[in-house]
């Protein structure tokens, strides 16, 4: 579709006027823009093309698609077209109210509207002021249910590509309308099709799918919730390619699938995949050794299973799916899914408690997602998670590292007087820790990769022209440097002279 509609609006005001009221589509509105700033999660641009008088907006983005936003921080596409768009809101003055509805309930959305419609035409016309504009901009005449599914299809598109963020904040908007798959449906469909190939004895895939470690892993995942009798062959066959990449999650896994099996004659394999190297002998450790009988082997993998796997997907961990998502390609899938992951967390920090210490937060979640934001290559997202990860910290030792790696990522994000400020906080708990856990910083890699980062940051603000900044921090880096002990000091002088000559260069 065009946007051929857009433009006649656009040139005709009676027909603009229109659409405004009583369709709420009003093109005016665009000036006064969105109620906030955002943007896209995918980076992806937007056209403000017009507002509602909730304070809702029509953006346009890069591949023509309608992205509606409204007041209340709930977003999605409703047309792949503004033309699209236009047909919906006219055809549906009250649209909004059936973004759950689904397409098969045809008499629930013929009774809906009815009822919509009747309250509206209670103070307002519609019917001649719809058949005008239908008229005038070309559109067809189409049922409800028609449209009802149609914005339902649009409403499914909003997830990875067209996910709004609060642009200050970065946290996300609600999904407007139903929610899509979980994330491990479309990260598994793959792992499913080459476990049917397996199964169907294709020698093309026992070979392809175990040479390639990405679709080894996603095949012995779909194993892992498609448990059949007679797939205990292709799992010895993964497993032991498996044992290639060393220590994984799916090494472990391959291995709990063989041993349910309680076959005793595996155990020389098991035995063998545990030796591979020191980490899968770690990672294997307590596996039953040679002469154990069936039930021994049995037990130690349905305890193995029982505690780290098991046959739900939706129990696993959002790591293993984001992790498989972005293995697989799917980075914007995987973005999206930690994003929500992270905005649950700053809504509700009681997620992090132990179970077993309730006034104890257990923060390596948030360390986790800012190292996976970062591997996506989306620094704002790693520095939300990162910032909160600091702000929870409670020895000196574990505020001193979190305001470290924060002071990193804000220079790598071009945020210098953040990173500044990150670093005199790093200073502040050398100087007054408050506790003994940073005792020894001087001869530990800790006060290594402190003063490095002092004159990486230096480099930076001399390079972005900001000299007097930089002469500060330079300073504060050699005394850092000067507490360090010679060994942990040796690393770190090559990088401060060529520092300090880059500041004198710039003065």
């Amino acid at each position: 579709m065009t946007d051929h509609a857009l433009r006649l609006l656009r040139q005709d005001r009676r027909l603009a006027e229109l659409a405004a009221f009583p369709f709420d589509f009003d093109l005016d509105r665009a000036a006064h823009g969105h109620v906030e700033e955002v943007r896209l999660a995918s980076g992806g641009p937007l056209e403000t093309v017009a507002g509602d008088d909730t304070g809702g907006t029509y953006f346009v983005c890069a591949d023509g698609s309608v992205l509606y936003a409204d007041s209340e921080g709930a977003a999605g596409i409703i047309g792949s077209s503004v033309d699209e768009a236009l047909e919906l809101v006219i055809g549906l003055p009250g649209w909004r109210g059936y973004t759950r509805l689904s397409p098969d309930d045809e008499e629930k959305i013929l009774a809906c509207v009815a009822e919509t419609e009747d309250e509206i035409r209670e103070y307002y016309g519609i019917d001649e002021e719809r058949a005008e504009l239908r008229a005038a901009l070309g559109f067809p005449e189409r049922s409800p249910v028609e449209l009802v599914g149609r914005l339902r299809a649009a409403l499914l598109r909003t997830e990875p590509d067209f996910v709004l963020l609060n642009a200050d904040e970065g946290c996300a908007y609600d999904r407007l309308g139903p929610a899509g798959p979980p994330l491990w449906e479309p990260v598994l469909a793959a792992g499913r099709a080459d476990l049917a190939r397996l199964r169907e004895g294709d020698h093309t895939a026992w070979r392809e799918v175990a040479e390639d470690p990405v679709r080894r892993r996603i095949t012995l995942r779909a194993a892992q919730f498609d448990r059949a009798e007679g797939d205990l062959e292709l799992l010895r066959h993964l497993l032991r390619h498996e044992a290639r990449s060393s220590m994984t999650d799916e090494l472990r896994l391959a291995a709990v699938l063989v041993g349910l099996r309680g076959d005793t004659g595996d155990l020389p394999l098991l035995l063998e995949v545990r030796e591979t190297d020191f980490d899968t002998a770690c990672g294997l450790g307590g596996m039953p050794e040679p002469g154990a009988s069936a039930d021994e082997l049995r037990q130690w993998a349905r305890e193995l299973d029982e505690s780290m796997f098991g046959t739900d997907p939706s129990d696993e961990p959002v790591s293993t799916w984001t992790g498989l998502a972005r293995d697989q390609g799917m980075a914007d899938l995987a973005r999206v899914t930690l994003i929500r992951e992270l905005d649950s967390i700053f809504m509700d920090q009681s997620r992090l408690r132990r179970p077993d210490a309730p006034r104890t937060l257990a923060t390596a979640p948030l360390s986790g997602l800012a190292q996976d934001f970062e591997e996506l290559g989306d620094l704002p997202q790693a520095l939300r998670a990162q910032r909160l990860y600091a702000a929870l910290q409670e020895t000196a030792w574990d505020r001193a590292s979190a305001r470290h790696t924060l002071a990193r990522l804000e220079r790598e994000a071009g945020r210098l007087p953040q990173a500044v400020d990150s670093l005199a906080a790093v200073r502040d708990a050398l100087a007054t820790p408050g506790d003994d856990s940073l005792r020894h910083w001087q001869r530990v890699n800790l006060g290594r990769f402190i003063a490095e980062e002092h004159y990486r940051l230096t480099l930076a603000l001399a390079d972005a022209g900001r000299p007097e900044e930089a002469r500060a921090l330079l300073r504060a880096a050699d005394a850092v440097l000067g507490e360090l002990s010679d060994n942990a000091a040796k690393g770190v002088r090559e990088l401060a002279e060529r520092t300090a000559a880059r500041v004198r260069e710039v003065d």
